[in-house]
C-alpha cells in the first residue's frame, strides 16, 4: 500500500500556552500532516502531548531537530527563534514565527491571510505572524481599505493578561481571590517587561503593554502602527494606538476609529460589506444590545466586529469594535492559516 502524503510539521515552544493552541489548531484542521515533531525548551523536553490519539514526546529544540521539516511553527520567545528560525530554514523548513524577532525585517513577509496572502510568495524560508492586536484589526479594516480607500486609524486596545503569559493568568486570578478575601498580596508580573515597577491587574487598566519608547509609545503600541503599515503596503497610512492591558483572561477588544477616503458612505454600507469580509463576523444590532465581547470569542478562530457608526463630526469618520481570541486568530490559528495557504498556493508540497 502506497504511503500517505503529508507534510512533516514542527511547533517550537510546544509546551507553552500558543503552543499548545497550535496542536489543538492543528489537530482540528485538515493540513495534511505526515509527522507533527513537538520541540521545547530542554526543561520541557519528556512531555507527552497527544495528537490525534497518540502520544507525542517532547523534544528539546536544536538545529538538527529540523531536519526533514516542511513547515516550523516557532512560538518560544523572540531570542529562541532569531538563533533556531535561520537553523531551520536553512535545512528547508518554512518556518512561520509568531514573535517579534523578524515582523519588520523587509526580507521577511509580515502576513494575515485575509489581508495579503499573496506576500507569502516572497518568503526567503521565514514568515512572521503579526501582533494578535494588529491581526485582529487589519482583518476588519482590510475590506474597508479595497472598498472605500483608508487616511487615518486611532485605535485604543483593551487587552486580556493571556497576551502576557501563564504567570500573567495566574496573577490576576490570584490578586482577585486575595482582593475578595481581603488579603495582602505583591504584583511581581504585570505590566511585563516593564523596568521595575509591578502593578495589580485586577479590578484595574494598565496603561501599559512592554516599555516605553522615546516618543512617548509603548513599545507594543508601534507594533500595531508598524506593522498595520507593512500589512497594508501603506506606509502613508496615519496610525496610533493605545495598548491598555484589563483583567480578562482571554479576547482582545479594541476601539477602533478610521477615516476613510471615498465620499457618501453610509454605517449600512460597511456593515453590509463586512458581512460579507472572510473571516469577520458582524455583529451590530444595538437595539437588540448585541455587540461583540471577549467571553463571547474565547474558543473561536474570527474576528467579531460591532458598535459600526459615524463619526458626529466627519463625514469620513467612523467608529467600530473589534473583538478576537488573542490566542488563536492573534496567534495559533493565524500561524496555522498561513500553513494551509503555503500549502494552497503551492509554496510547499506533499512528500
Amino acid at each position: 500500500m502506497e504511503e500517505r502524503k503529508g507534510l512533516n510539521v514542527a511547533v517550537v515552544g510546544a509546551t507553552g500556552a500558543v503552543g499548545q493552541q497550535m496542536i489543538q489548531t492543528l489537530e482540528k484542521r485538515e493540513l495534511p500532516i505526515k509527522k507533527l515533531t513537538l520541540l521545547s525548551s530542554a526543561r520541557s523536553a519528556g512531555t507527552k502531548i497527544t495528537f490525534k490519539g497518540e502520544e507525542v514526546v517532547v523534544q528539546e529544540a536544536k538545529p538538527e531537530s529540523f531536519e526533514g521539516i516542511d513547515i516550523a511553527l516557532f512560538s518560544a520567545g523572540g531570542s529562541v527563534s532569531k538563533v533556531l528560525a535561520p537553523e531551520a530554514a536553512k535545512r528547508g523548513a518554512i518556518v512561520i514565527d509568531n514573535t517579534s524577532a523578524f515582523r519588520m525585517d523587509e526580507n521577511v513577509p509580515l502576513v494575515v491571510p485575509e489581508v495579503n496572502e499573496e506576500d507569502l510568495k516572497k518568503h526567503n524560508g521565514i514568515i512572521a505572524n503579526p501582533n494578535c492586536s494588529t491581526i485582529q484589526m487589519v482583518v476588519a479594516l482590510e475590506p474597508i481599505r479595497k472598498a472605500f480607500g483608508l487616511k487615518k486609524v486611532l485605535v485604543s486596545t483593551y487587552q486580556a493578561v493571556s497576551g502576557a503569559g501563564a504567570a500573567a493568568i495566574n496573577e490576576l486570578k490570584d490578586q482577585s481571590q486575595a482582593i475578595l478575601n481581603g488579603e495582602e498580596f505583591t504584583p511581581e508580573v504585570l505590566p511585563v517587561k516593564a523596568d521595575n515597577k509591578h502593578y495589580q491587574i485586577a479590578f484595574n487598566a494598565i496603561p501599559q503593554i512592554d516599555k516605553f519608547q522615546d516618543n512617548g509609545f509603548t513599545y507594543e503600541e508601534m507594533k500595531m502602527i508598524n506593522e498595520t503599515k507593512k500589512i497594508m503596503h501603506m506606509p502613508e497610512l496615519k496610525v496610533a494606538a493605545t495598548c491598555v492591558r484589563i483583567p480578562v483572561v482571554t479576547g482582545h477588544s479594541e476601539s477602533v476609529y478610521i477615516e476613510i477616503e471615498q465620499d457618501g458612505v453610509t454605517v449600512a454600507d460597511v456593515k453590509e460589506l463586512l458581512s460579507r469580509a472572510p473571516g469577520v463576523v458582524l455583529e451590530d444590532q444595538p437595539e437588540e444590545q448585541l455587540y461583540p465581547m471577549p467571553a463571547n470569542c474565547v474558543g473561536k478562530n474570527d474576528v467579531f466586529v460591532g458598535r459600526i457608526r459615524k463619526d458626529l463630526d466627519e463625514d469620513k469618520g467612523f467608529h467600530m469594535w473589534i473583538v478576537s481570541d488573542n490566542l488563536l486568530k492573534g496567534a495559533a490559528w493565524n500561524s496555522v492559516q498561513i500553513a494551509e495557504s503555503l500549502l494552497k498556493l503551492g509554496l510547499v508540497t506533499l512528500k
